[in-house]
């Protein structure tokens, strides 16, 4: 469970990253860097409550389906 939570934070974090050059590459130098900061922002929080939302649905899937316990002979 470990090994699973540190992947989802690394490709939290990746994407976060990767969403704050989407924004740079696609307004930057169109409109003035308050603008720009804006569009960043407003991006990163769009796409970490999406994160959230899709972790929220593994979390709550998994409590869901409980493994049954094993059998003698298992």
């Amino acid at each position: 469970m470990y090994k699973e939570i540190l992947i989802y934070a690394l490709v939290a974090a990746s994407s976060l990253f990767l969403m704050t050059f989407v924004a740079h590459m696609l307004v930057g130098g169109l409109v003035s860097p308050q603008t720009e900061q804006i569009v960043t922002i407003a991006l990163c929080g769009t796409v970490a409550c999406v994160i959230g939302v899709m972790a929220w649905d593994v979390v709550r899937q998994r409590r869901g389906r409980r493994l049954p316990p094993p059998q003698a002979g298992d």
